[in-house]
C-alpha cells in the first residue's frame, strides 16, 4: 500500500500535517496542526493533475474568495493563510471542522421539518452574502457558487445555534466581472446544474437558486426531482431543460409539507430563470415566518411534555411573567455607580442562578406612572443593528410609544451599544439570543432607590438567530478601526430607519384593543 508522503510534513515551517481527510477534483484536504498559535486547521493542496499557470490562479482566487466571504458570513468557511510550498504547488489553510455533509444526514434519514427549514435558512443567508459580492480592486464584484450540492454543505455541531451550516468549496465559484471577456465553459455537478449552466451562459444568483431547489426537494424527501436517462451530459441536459420536476406527493405520498414551502420549491425549480425567485432574499422571505411558526410550535410541545413528565401542572407563561415583573420591582435597585439622571445602560440582572438581559432606565415619574395605567396602550418595537467592521459593534434600539404620552412627545428611545469584544458585551448577546427576551428596568427620577415598574420584551426567533451568528462572528472579526467609528456607522442606519419605526408605532396605536 501506498504511503501518503505529506503525513508528519512541516508546511512553510508551520503547519504540521497530521492525517488526509478528504481529497476531490480540485486537490486534497488534511487535517494539520498550526504549531505557531497551536490551534487545529485544515491545509487544502490543488491537484497536481491541475499544475498550470491558469489553475493556480483560479486557486487563489478560490483562497481570496473564501477569506473575504467568511469575514461577512459565518455560514462560508474561514480561509485564514494561503500560499505555494517549496515544489510550487499552492495550498491554503481553513477552519477545521467537524461534522456531517448534508449528504450524510439525508441518506441515513428524512430531516424534520423544524430542522430542514433551520438548514435552508443559513445555506440562504451563506449564498445571500456571497451573491451580495466582495471588493476586487475596489469594485464589488457577486460571486456565485455554481456547485451547490449536498455534498458542499457541512452541518456542525455548536452550542449557540445548534446545527450551524457551513457552505464548502468555492472553488469553481466566479467572479462575474463586466468586462470579463472569457468563454464560459460547463463547472459543476451533472444532477445539480441548472439550464442555463449547461449552456454555459454567464451566471446570476439565479443559477443557484436552481441547485437550492434541487437541495431543498432531497433534502425534504430523500429523492432528486429529476431522473436522466444516462447519467452523462446528454441526459442531464435534457432532464434540465424538458423534464417536469416531480411532485412532493408522487415521489412521497404520506409527506405533509406547507403548501407554501412546496409553492417556493417548485419555484426555484422553473426552468426559465426569470420564473424563478429573483434573489435569495425573496426565499428568505418565505422560509423565515415558517421557521419561527413550526419553531414556536416545537417549543411550546417540548414544554408541555416536560411538565408531563415532571408530573405538574402547565403553568400560565402570562402568569408566570407577571409574577417574575413584580418580583423584580421588588428587589432592584439602581445602581450605586450610575448618576442619578435620565440615563440608558444595558447590565445583566442576576436572580439566583439565573440571569437576564435588562436595560436600566431612568425617567419622570410622571411617565412611567402613565405607562404603568395606560399599559394596554404601550407598543413596544424591539430590533438589532449590526456592525462587524471596522470594529463588532450591535446597536440595541427599543421603542416604547403610547398613545396618551407620546402623541406629543414621540416615542421614547432607549438606546444601548454592546461592544462585541468585551466580556459583557458577549455575555449580553449571548443571554439575548438564548432567552429570547430581556426586561426594561424603569426607575423615577424623583425616588430613585427602587426599580418603578419592569416591562418584559420578547424576541423574534428570526433576531434570536441573528444575535447568536453575530455573536459567534465577532469571535472571529478583525478589529480594523475605532469603536467609536462603528457607532457612528449604526447611529446613522438608525436615523435612516427612525421616521419608519414612528410611522409603525403610530399607525398600530390607533387600533382599537379589546
Amino acid at each position: 500500500m501506498a504511503t501518503d508522503s505529506n503525513i508528519g510534513r512541516l508546511l512553510n515551517g508551520r503547519y504540521h500535517l497530521v492525517e488526509l481527510v478528504g481529497k476531490g477534483a480540485m486537490g486534497r484536504v488534511y487535517r494539520a496542526e498550526d504549531v505557531v498559535l497551536g490551534s487545529v486547521i485544515a491545509v487544502k493542496f490543488l491537484s497536481h493533475t491541475l499544475l498550470n499557470s491558469k489553475m493556480r490562479d483560479r486557486f487563489n482566487s478560490e483562497a481570496r474568495t473564501c477569506a473575504q466571504l467568511a469575514q461577512k458570513s459565518i455560514h462560508i468557511v474561514r480561509v485564514t493563510d494561503f500560499g505555494v510550498d517549496e515544489n510550487e504547488v499552492p495550498f491554503y489553510v481553513m477552519e477545521y471542522l467537524q461534522g456531517q455533509s448534508l449528504n450524510e444526514m439525508i441518506s441515513r434519514q428524512l430531516l424534520p421539518l423544524p430542522k430542514f427549514l433551520s438548514l435552508a435558512r443559513q445555506i440562504c443567508l451563506g449564498l445571500q452574502c456571497a451573491h451580495e459580492g466582495i471588493l476586487v480592486e475596489k469594485q464589488l464584484c457577486p460571486i456565485i457558487h455554481r456547485d451547490i450540492k449536498p455534498s458542499n454543505i457541512l452541518v456542525t455541531p455548536n452550542p449557540m445555534l445548534g446545527d450551524l451550516v457551513k457552505i464548502l468549496d468555492f472553488g469553481i465559484a466566479k467572479l462575474l466581472q463586466e468586462d470579463s471577456g472569457q468563454t464560459s465553459s460547463f463547472m459543476g455537478t451533472l444532477p445539480y446544474s441548472s439550464p442555463e449552466q449547461m449552456e454555459g451562459q454567464d451566471l446570476d444568483p439565479r443559477s443557484d437558486i436552481y441547485s437550492l431547489g434541487i437541495l431543498m426537494f432531497e433534502m425534504l424527501t430523500g429523492k432528486m426531482p429529476l431522473q436522466a436517462e444516462t447519467h452523462s451530459f446528454g441526459g442531464w441536459y435534457k432532464a434540465h431543460h424538458y423534464l417536469p420536476p416531480r411532485t412532493f406527493q408522487s415521489v412521497n405520498p404520506s409527506l405533509r409539507l406547507p403548501k407554501a414551502l412546496e409553492v417556493l420549491v417548485m419555484a426555484c425549480l422553473e426552468k426559465k430563470a426569470a420564473n424563478r425567485p429573483q434573489s435569495i432574499a425573496e426565499i428568505l422571505k418565505a422560509l423565515v415566518p415558517l421557521e419561527e411558526r413550526y419553531t414556536a410550535s416545537r417549543q411550546v410541545g417540548s414544554r408541555i411534555g416536560e411538565a408531563l413528565a415532571k408530573k405538574s401542572p402547565v403553568k400560565n407563561p402570562a402568569t408566570q411573567s407577571t409574577l417574575l415583573t413584580e418580583e423584580i420591582c421588588q428587589l432592584a435597585t439602581w445602581p450605586k455607580d450610575k448618576p442619578v439622571a435620565q440615563i440608558v445602560f444595558p447590565q445583566v440582572l442576576n436572580r439566583g442562578k439565573e440571569a437576564m438581559a435588562a436595560i436600566w432606565v431612568m425617567l419622570p415619574q410622571q411617565e412611567i406612572r402613565s405607562l404603568q395605567v395606560n399599559r394596554l396602550y404601550n407598543r413596544i418595537y424591539r430590533n438589532f443593528l449590526c456592525s462587524m467592521s471596522p470594529h463588532p459593534m450591535i446597536l440595541w434600539l427599543t421603542a416604547i410609544y403610547n398613545r396618551f404620552h407620546s402623541q406629543n412627545n414621540g416615542p421614547r428611545w432607549l438606546r444601548c451599544y454592546l461592544d462585541l469584544k468585551t466580556s459583557q458585551g458577549r455575555e449580553m448577546i449571548r443571554l439575548l439570543g438564548e432567552t429570547g427576551e430581556y426586561r426594561i428596568l424603569l426607575f423615577a427620577l424623583e425616588s430613585p432607590e427602587q426599580c418603578a415598574h419592569a416591562i418584559n420584551v420578547t424576541i423574534h426567533p428570526s433576531q434570536c438567530s441573528l444575535l447568536k451568528q453575530w455573536a459567534i462572528t465577532s469571535q472571529s472579526s478583525i478589529t480594523v478601526g475605532q469603536a467609536t467609528t462603528s457607532k457612528t456607522l449604526l447611529q446613522a442606519e438608525f436615523e435612516k430607519l427612525k421616521p419608519k419605526v414612528v410611522e409603525e408605532l403610530e399607525s398600530s396605536s390607533n387600533t382599537s384593543v379589546w
